[in-house]
């Protein structure tokens, strides 16, 4: 069975945690045979990513980058995680109040120096998410689940 990581930074009943739902909501419909952990960036540590076989973040966009939350767990694990995560697959999802482009490239640069892998492109929400822009989470959760289980990643 396939080890998928979520962790999140952000509010509970916040706009990233909506996002969230939906991304969840997509796993659990893509009925993929996967073992999910869900975990806040201040929860989740170095186990948490060497069980990971794809890692899926969610941010909120603080001041033009990621949340303190998820750049604490980056802190806490980059050394310990050094040579034994290369090649992770990993995607994005990030509720922005501005253009997210910040949060984004701020954890694209310190994915680099993990040797991560990018298997989708950044999904970004400004402002309050609509019906479509919960669709396109779905469909990332979904696509990431299926991926994964079939060994594309």
């Amino acid at each position: 069975m396939k080890h998928l990581l979520i962790i999140y930074g952000g509010h509970a009943g916040g706009r990233t945690a909506a996002l969230l739902a939906a991304v969840r909501a997509g796993i659990a419909e893509a009925g993929e045979a996967l073992e999910l952990r869900v975990l806040s960036a201040l929860e989740a540590g170095i186990e948490d990513l060497l069980w990971a076989e794809a890692l899926l973040i969610g941010t909120p966009e603080h001041f033009g980058y990621m949340s303190g939350a998820v750049k604490d767990f980056m802190d806490r694990t980059f050394y310990p995680a050094e040579g034994r995560v290369d090649s992770l697959p990993y995607a994005v999802f990030v509720s922005a109040g501005n253009d997210g482009s910040g949060a984004v490239s701020s954890i694209d640069r310190i994915a680099l120096g993990y040797r991560w892998k990018k298997v989708s492109e950044p999904l970004i929400v400004r402002g309050a998410p609509t019906a479509a822009d919960l669709e396109r989470c779905r469909e990332l959760g979904a696509t990431l689940a299926a991926g994964l289980a079939l060994g594309v990643f």
